[in-house]
């Protein structure tokens, strides 16, 4: 508690916006990149493992798939029966589904990217605004140190603000590249596993 009390002392109002802008932050990145890293590698293990046992694609008898890859592939597989473009509207919607779970919580990075140097501005004016106030009563003489004791701690809260803004944008565009990437996997996949189900069999796929 004494540390945020004197992170209180250091950043004024603004001190418990920031601070929860702050752990909102870091959780968002534990969260997506420990998603996005366990889907990457889950898909590419569960793919292998098929692979290596001679299987192009999972079965229909596969109920719960663990990786998004065989979890789309198995889909089109049960419906295997259904026309081409019935399969490929089908994966369509599913793909925009796995698109809104992969990108989820980084419209709320960048929300907080724009938001934290606002409220650090804020609070620097607040500050600057306590400041003069202070001195415009103080009958004591203003010196120089004075006045830079008062600026500089005015001055912590726009530096806290852009601290926390600059890893919240740069997760969400890191972070969207990766889902993108990894959707482009999932479509292109999808795509083959169609081809497969309509008789022609890419190669490549050991």
């Amino acid at each position: 508690m004494s540390f945020l009390n004197q992170l209180h002392q250091q950043l004024g109002p603004m001190s418990w916006p920031l601070i929860f802008c702050s752990v909102l932050t870091l959780a968002l990145w534990l969260e997506r990149g420990l998603t996005l890293l366990w889907t990457s590698l889950r898909g590419e293990r569960e793919k292998r493992h098929l692979r290596r046992h001679g299987h192009a694609y999972p079965d229909a008898q596969m109920e719960h798939p663990r990786s998004l890859i065989l979890q789309g592939c198995s889909l089109l597989v049960k419906h295997r029966q259904c026309a081409k473009s019935t399969r490929e509207d089908l994966a369509s919607v599913w793909l925009q589904q796995q698109r809104l779970k992969l990108h989820s919580g980084l419209r709320v990075l960048t929300l907080v990217g724009v938001i934290s140097p606002l409220l650090g501005l804020l609070g620097t004016v607040l500050g600057l605004i306590e400041m003069f106030r202070s001195i415009s009563q103080s009958q004591d003489p203003v010196t120089p140190s004075l006045l830079a004791d008062g600026l500089g701690l005015a001055m912590s809260t726009t530096a806290a603000g852009l601290l926390i803004a600059l890893p919240a944008i740069a997760g969400a565009q890191l972070f969207g590249l990766w889902a993108d990437r990894l959707l482009d996997k999932l479509t292109h996949e999808l795509n083959q596993c169609n081809l497969y189900l309509e008789g022609v069999e890419l190669g490549g796929q050991a």
